[in-house]
């Protein structure tokens, strides 16, 4: 471009749309320093900043680089340099580092650059996206405040509605309040924000009488009320609210109010609402099809579930997760070990989780099937399934598995052997597999560790005072309730029974 003037680059900025437009035009821009304080070279990179930080095609790294390395000459032109700092903060609060954002106002400030109602607007939402401890939106609220943006008198309304949800996204209820009731004009998004702050603080019938005054209900306000219903365990009233709904459903929506049918038990409402889902076009989606497959195995039809679950043409981890964690709990071992082979067989998409190998050795242990569980659990040592982290519930899984088939040295070694800290819940396990094979020696030992572990739990006494009362040892048995009544422990309703129960 030998001959491009200001002007030309202003116009050729305005219709950039790809980023090699943008590295074209912010090129022609450095090598021709010299126009760099002409008016309309400022203007061109405003549209170039607008086009790199804003536009869904551009690249935010460009337009920090952008500010940056033109602040001098933007700077001169005192009256856009708010302008410049607020685009690229608009950028940056939608963006996947909002962080960034409030560190971007941070250094606007140290520049000297003064703040406007977009530049509050802008941080405050970044502040939203962003729950670092020392980002706090009060910070933000008392410069806005000073700066005129806040307050009975300021008629930036979308200032006060940014600070009410940079609030409520933290659950500060009274705060929200606060803001919201001192507001001189509100609209929906304000209604949104304080709903948003009670149904963070799970303060459910506050929140509903909020829902219920709102001038305006989107599916979005819907949908929150319905989700939080649903899961605080309110399913009756997440189903009537949907009931009542006069704007169409999303996939969310749906999600949350099979999750309430799942709840219930509600298997004619399910029915229902899958005809709805098959009929107004979601029925491709796959949270919802695993939502429904997840309804129809806590509802007993494990055949309804199957069908789902063949039927789709993509399947993500919980797709699998569910229908396998479905035969598991329903005890059926030979489904749950074939879908899991099918699992690792067919779809190279997925890897198995936690969740996937939880569900497997529950049913192993459950059937006594030791070498199979035995084989899984080495296999996931070994790293065969991926980067698969065992927790303190694989252990515990099998323990009881060994422990069931007696096998209670080589449950009690895997315990003392684990890279992972102990609990009383897998020393328990232990106890419980010693009362059913008789072992009192076992028994002793895991009584010792879940004395040091949880003293005031006086289940593990009672059992081996049964053990010993079982076996004529009566005098140990008056010595265990000697030392349960010195210490004071006292035993936990079902805690016997627990004990006996694979883990999850």
């Amino acid at each position: 471009m030998p001959s491009i003037s200001p002007a030309d680059l202003l116009v050729c900025s305005g219709r950039c749309s790809t980023k090699r437009d943008l590295r074209l035009l912010h090129a022609a821009l450095i090598r021709r320093r010299h126009i760099l304080s002409s008016a309309d070279a400022v203007a061109a990179l405003a549209k170039l900043l607008r086009f790199a930080a804003v536009s869904t095609a551009g690249d935010l790294h460009h337009a920090s680089a952008l500010l940056s390395l033109h602040l001098p000459f933007i700077s001169a032109a005192a009256s856009h340099l708010a302008f410049f700092y607020n685009t690229l903060m608009r950028g940056l609060a939608a963006s996947c580092s909002p962080g960034a954002g409030i560190e971007l106002f941070t250094a606007m400030r140290r520049a000297g650059a003064g703040p406007d109602a977009f530049t509050f607007t802008f941080v405050l939402k970044s502040c939203s996206r962003c729950h670092s401890p020392g980002r706090l939106p009060s910070d933000l609220h008392a410069q806005a405040f000073k700066h005129g943006c806040l307050g009975a008198r300021s008629s930036h309304a979308h200032v006060h509605n940014a600070l009410l949800h940079a609030y409520a996204s933290r659950g500060a209820v009274d705060v929200a309040r606060r803001v919201f009731d001192e507001m001189p004009v509100r609209d929906v998004i304000s209604f949104s924000g304080l709903l948003t702050a009670y149904l963070k603080g799970n303060h459910l019938d506050s929140a509903r009488m909020v829902f219920d005054q709102m001038p305006h209900r989107d599916v979005v306000s819907w949908t929150a009320m319905i989700s939080a219903y649903a899961k605080a365990q309110r399913p009756q009233e997440a189903l009537a609210l949907f009931d009542a709904m006069p704007v169409k459903p999303d996939e969310v929506t749906m999600v949350s109010v099979v999750s309430a049918c799942t709840a219930l038990g509600d298997l004619a409402t399910g029915d229902r609402l899958r005809q709805y889902i098959d009929s107004n076009g979601f029925g491709w989606m796959v949270s919802l099809r695993n939502a429904l497959m997840d309804m129809y195995a806590k509802c007993g039809c494990l055949t309804e579930a199957r069908a789902l679950f063949d039927g789709m043409t993509v399947r993500s981890l919980a797709s699998w997760n569910t229908l396998i964690s479905a035969y598991a709990s329903h005890g059926d071992v030979d489904s749950t070990v074939a879908l899991f082979h099918q699992m690792l067989a067919e779809d190279n998409s997925v890897k198995p989780d936690g969740v996937t190998l939880l569900a497997v050795l529950t049913v192993y242990a459950h059937k006594g099937c030791v070498e199979e569980g035995r084989t899984v659990f080495n296999a996931t040592q070994r790293g065969s399934y991926g980067n698969l982290e065992l927790t303190i519930e694989h252990y515990g899984c099998m323990v009881d598995l060994l422990g069931r088939s007696g096998k209670l040295d080589e449950a009690y070694k895997m315990i003392e052997q684990m890279p992972i800290q102990s609990n009383d819940v897998v020393w328990g396990v232990l106890l419980g597999a010693c009362r059913m094979h008789g072992n009192i020696d076992m028994a002793e030992k895991a009584v010792q560790k879940l004395r040091s572990l949880n003293p005031q739990e006086g289940g593990y006494y009672i059992l081996l005072i049964d053990m010993y009362t079982a076996a004529g040892r009566t005098a140990d048995a008056m010595e265990v309730r000697r030392v349960m009544n010195k210490t004071g422990a006292k035993k936990t309703t079902g805690w016997s029974n627990w004990t006996t129960a694979c883990l999850p």
